[in-house]
């Protein structure tokens, strides 16, 4: 093969069938990982260096320091060097003499401390990495033990085991930063759910509730710190073995299968030969082996190292004894981690939408048994947070780099059941966020392209998927070309924003060219975040409006129910009522199902709730747009009314990796009418709102302004007054059960003195 440079040649790594005394039909395999240059650690350097650049974090010449004494240290180096990046290691005396050899001749800069502080030498090591971080400002720090990007380096290797394997059944991987197996096997779990993880140590190692040990022999596993990164959760039972049994079965493995390798890979070599042996047909079992055995020349291989740390006095047991966790051990032992006391986990929220279902979804996380914490800017936008027992992070959540430092230095990997939102604005962010924490989600590509309906538009394009025609435009010269070429009357969108800002019917080339020279002044949105600097000029779709509320689930789109969507009148288009289930034939409701579904996979939509909002022409469904989230306008609570099924609750599931539930449990029909007012005015007070909710079939009667108010007639979603939510057993009275609550709601409004004012009704709002 042949790379532009060193760090691209890392990676595809490997797999050899070991021979062993096995049960017929039981497969074992080394992935050798110490075939990267230096080691498996340089995955973990490449993908986190790489990852910093990409976010900025680490700029083109900036130093790259971190504290190792081992393969961490040759990966930084390595990638850091080739990068072009100046690079410092900190480590201390007990590095081998070839790794410092290494290190100094590829041109790194090599700190090391001259005695232990009040920790040992890892304490030791962080204090002068913290002085060089203030000597060196810009260096990047990449923090192996709480970065998610160490396992998350490890989905690669995961995906060439699945390229060369199709199914691993166990997997057995030893545990120092807790990366490369636990993201090597949740990486897996996503093909193979029942898949068996065993995690190797040693004797003296602090991370599975044993006592530390600081005079364990044994490198590049075990550790005296909990790190960040290791979920235990992910492990099914743990193995522990003293200096004496590691460093024998590394013998072993050179010599029975010519693997000469560090003592990291011949204890796992050690509990390969015990699971083989004990292994049911069929099975396929596969280690890790993360290091060579050059290191460790004058330790492991060394019998003046062994005569001068007496290593054969040291027991070596023919098998593993079974203990109870927790229980101390000197040799070759194991036990189950299923019987572990599970830590209430958390979920992660970014932001939130501000009416609705944004603080229902903090209080039914809680009712779920996690703990729901809200990452926020402005944590004060929120009315109703401090009733919902959510923790509050503050940070900016505009900032990607921001946000996962906020995640890093808060949470460990155990603690983290997922990441969600119900705002918009932040399904692209909470994607990425995801990928980078391994934890379910979305594409990030997937769901930049739904918030971009220019992307979505051209994607759906190159797919064949029904929709008007339409122009991207980014000047106001050009929108006047667009609306000739889709023909007026057109609409006029920005391609980024949310709840029908901003979208016009326009009727002459004039009016979209001052249409898009508006939508274009605007440089940041109602959150802060930078616009696209884009607007959409398409064709008028007309015929009724319907947005098809799908579930999807490994790529596999369920259809929840259509809900039938009548929007006030042009040019503005907002919506004033909705239907659930949308009276069409059953014909009519699987064309636009299939058409939502098809959009849906040429977006890559794979996991989660989706709106996707469609018009039903002439001659058949046309995409409006994907809404790669729950449906807004309290569309989730009538659906809950009228079925039982609780989408809010199946998003939980979704982002914490539970099946959703998605059949219904009953059948009516669920309704909802806005309040909207019909002209410009200070509202005095609010009548009626009682006997609205006392009407028959009615469900739930929210007004969302006070008196005091300015409103107008609705531009968009979020000029909306209020809302009815009512239910029926008989789907052509539910009009009905809406029309008399309204007529119970009167607004009464004081006249604005602006000259321009419209006269308050002094009536309903309709």
């Amino acid at each position: 093969m042949f790379f532009d440079a060193m760090h691209d040649s890392i990676g595809s790594t490997p797999l050899i069938r070991l021979r062993l005394d096995a049960p017929p039909g039981v497969e074992v395999c080394a992935k050798l990982e110490m075939h990267n240059p230096f080691a498996m650690k340089d995955r973990v350097a490449r993908h986190m260096l790489l990852e910093a650049r990409r976010l900025g974090v680490l700029l083109p010449g900036a130093p790259v320091i971190e504290s190792s004494s081992g393969t961490m240290a040759l990966g930084i180096a390595l990638v850091g060097r080739s990068l072009g990046h100046p690079v410092h290691i900190v480590t201390d005396p007990r590095i081998d003499p070839i790794t410092l050899a290494k290190l100094r001749a590829l041109g790194c800069e090599v700190h090391v401390v001259d005695r232990m502080s009040s920790h040992g030498w890892q304490s030791a090591r962080l204090e002068r990495l913290e002085q060089l971080r203030a000597d060196l400002p810009g260096a990047f720090w990449p923090q192996q033990y709480s970065n998610p990007d160490n396992p998350g380096a490890y989905r690669a290797l995961a995906q060439e085991l699945v390229t060369d394997l199709g199914t691993v059944d166990v997997l057995v991987g030893a545990v120092g930063s807790g990366g490369s197996l636990c993201g090597t096997a949740r990486a897996l779990r996503r093909h193979n759910p029942d898949l068996y993880v065993v995690g190797v140590d040693c004797v003296g190692s602090a991370l599975f509730a044993q006592p530390d040990r600081p005079g364990r022999l044994q490198s590049g596993l075990g550790n005296s710190l909990q790190p960040a990164n290791l979920d235990a959760s992910l492990l099914d039972e743990v193995h522990w073995l003293n200096d004496h049994e590691a460093f024998a079965a590394t013998h072993d493995l050179a010599r029975e299968q010519q693997i000469f390798a560090g003592n990291t890979s011949g204890s796992v070599y050690q509990v390969l030969r015990h699971l083989a042996a004990h292994g049911e047909p069929g099975r396929r079992i596969v280690g890790i082996f993360p290091d060579r055995g050059d290191r460790y020349a004058d330790t492991v291989y060394s019998q003046d190292h062994w005569d001068e740390h007496r290593l054969s006095d040291l027991e070596l047991a023919p098998r593993p004894r079974e203990v109870v966790y927790g229980t101390e051990v000197h040799s070759w032992s194991r036990a189950s981690l299923h019987e572990v006391r599970p830590v209430r986990r958390t979920l992660l929220f970014v932001e939130s939408n501000t009416t609705g279902t944004g603080m229902a979804a903090l209080r039914l996380a809680r009712e779920l048994d996690f703990t729901p914490v809200l990452l926020t800017g402005e944590a004060g936008r929120y009315t109703g947070l401090d009733d919902t027992g959510a923790e509050v992070v503050v940070c900016d959540t505009n900032s990607l780099p921001a946000l996962r430092e906020a995640v890093q230095t808060r949470f460990r990997a155990q603690e983290i059941a997922g990441i969600t939102t119900t705002s918009d604005f932040y399904v692209p962010t909470v994607a990425e966020l995801a990928t980078w924490l391994g934890a379910p989600g979305n594409p990030a590509e997937a769901m930049r392209t739904c918030r971009d309906k220019a992307k979505l538009r051209e994607t759906l394009a190159r797919a064949g998927v029904r929709q008007p025609r339409f122009v991207v435009v980014r000047d106001a010269a050009a929108g006047v070309t667009a609306a000739a070429k889709v023909g007026l009357p057109c609409v006029v969108k920005p391609v980024d924003d949310s709840g029908s800002t901003n979208v016009l019917r326009c009727t002459s080339a004039e009016e979209v060219s001052a249409h898009v020279t508006h939508i274009l002044a605007r440089t940041v949105n109602a959150r802060g975040l930078p616009t696209a600097g884009a607007a959409l000029v398409e064709e008028l779709a007309d015929g009724p409006e319907y947005s098809v509320e799908m579930f999807s689930v490994e790529g596999r789109h369920h259809c929840v129910g259509i809900t039938a969507k009548s929007v006030t009148g042009t040019p503005y288009f907002v919506e004033h009522q909705h239907l659930f289930p949308a009276p069409v034939p059953p014909a009519v409701a699987e064309e636009l199902a299939r058409t939502a579904r098809a959009a849906l996979t040429a977006a890559g939509v794979r996991s989660g709730p989706t709106h996707t909002e469609l018009r039903l022409v002439a001659d058949g469904p046309v995409i409006i747009e994907v809404n790669p989230r729950l449906a807004g306008g309290m569309i989730p609570e009538m659906i809950r009314l009228a079925t039982g099924t609780g989408l809010l609750e199946q998003q939980v599931r979704a982002a914490t990796g539970q099946e959703p539930l998605l059949e219904p449990e009953f059948a009516r029909q669920g309704g909802i009418r806005f309040l909207i007012a019909e002209r410009a005015g200070r509202v005095l007070a609010i009548e009626g709102a009682d006997r609205a909710a006392a009407v028959a079939g009615v469900e739930r009667v929210t007004v969302t302004v006070r008196p005091g108010a300015e409103v107008r007639p609705a531009q968009d979603a979020y000029g909306r007054l209020g809302y009815i939510i009512a239910t029926s057993e008989r789907p052509e009275e539910i009009e009905d059960v809406l029309d008399a609550a309204e007529r119970e709601i009167r607004f009464v409004y004081e006249e604005f003195a602006h000259e321009d004012a419209q006269q308050p009704t002094g009536a309903g709002n309709r």
